[in-house]
């Protein structure tokens, strides 16, 4: 069922990127970029950017430090200086496997800031912009917003006391954003990835069941606009299983998960 208006034909479409330097992020600007939107790539990073930019031309990078507020405000005005954004796809993160024996408070807050508050700063600066500029005659729509949440949100899990909860924190939001959005014109989507591979999950020293690539994902996540979803998780073979675990009772959950690792 589709829960917003679909996206398929990027031709000519701004969509903002925050969080595009490596992994999904970058992986998903490309695809975009290869179906004729106009990419504006943001991240720390401004090697990382401006080397995206030269392999796509038009794209834009724009530096950012997601975690500094008044940044991110100066960012979404300038881009509001060019136009309307047709799309904003929040994807920075930040992980390190955590244990509650080995609290790492600097670390533990660092995920809240970049995951979670940056967030929150980018919604504060683009969201009037959104609310304010016409509908799109030709997309149905003012605008649409994305949250890179994950599978690791969707319960507690081992060794993720630093990430999941910041990941279970997008989830809620994106939720109420839709309820309190959707009548406003702007679509908005949450994106839970399982396993792919990309410079954070490679510091994982065990297995990742279902691991998929950056560009299997961007496809993935593509696919899930054409088709008006809300919710976009994939890969299917692992994030149906990992759903399944919303269901369970405490004492049958605590039993199934004892050795799980995070996504």
């Amino acid at each position: 069922m589709a829960l917003n208006l679909r996206m398929a034909d990027w031709r000519g479409r701004t969509v903002w990127l925050v969080g595009a330097s490596t992994g999904i992020g970058r992986a998903t600007a490309s695809a975009l970029h290869a179906q004729g939107a106009k990419v504006v790539v943001s991240a720390r990073s401004a090697g990382a950017l401006n080397a995206f930019a030269d392999l796509h031309p038009g794209a834009r990078a724009l530096q950012l430090d997601v975690t500094d507020p008044l940044a991110v405000k100066t960012a979404a005005a300038a881009l509001a200086a060019q136009g309307p954004l047709d799309c904003v796809l929040y994807c920075a993160g930040h992980y390190h496997a955590m244990h509650a024996t080995r609290i790492d408070m600097a670390d533990l807050l660092q995920h809240n800031q970049i995951n979670y508050l940056g967030a929150l700063y980018l919604l504060d600066a683009v969201l009037p912009q959104l609310l304010a500029q016409a509908l799109n005659t030709r997309t149905g729509q003012r605008g649409h917003i994305s949250l890179m949440g994950s599978v690791a949100g969707y319960r507690g899990l081992p060794n993720s006391l630093a990430y999941g909860p910041t990941k279970a924190a997008l989830i809620n939001l994106a939720e109420t954003l839709y309820l309190d959005l959707q009548s406003q014109g702007v679509g908005v989507s949450l994106i839970n990835p399982g396993f792919v591979d990309t410079p954070l999950t490679r510091q994982n020293q065990f297995k990742m069941p279902a691991l998929i690539t950056p560009e299997q994902a961007a496809q993935e996540i593509l696919n899930g606009w054409a088709r008006g979803k809300f919710e976009i998780h994939f890969p299917k073979r692992f994030t149906r299983w990992m759903k399944a675990l919303q269901l369970l009772p405490y004492p049958a959950f605590f039993a199934a998960t004892r050795h799980l690792k995070p996504a």
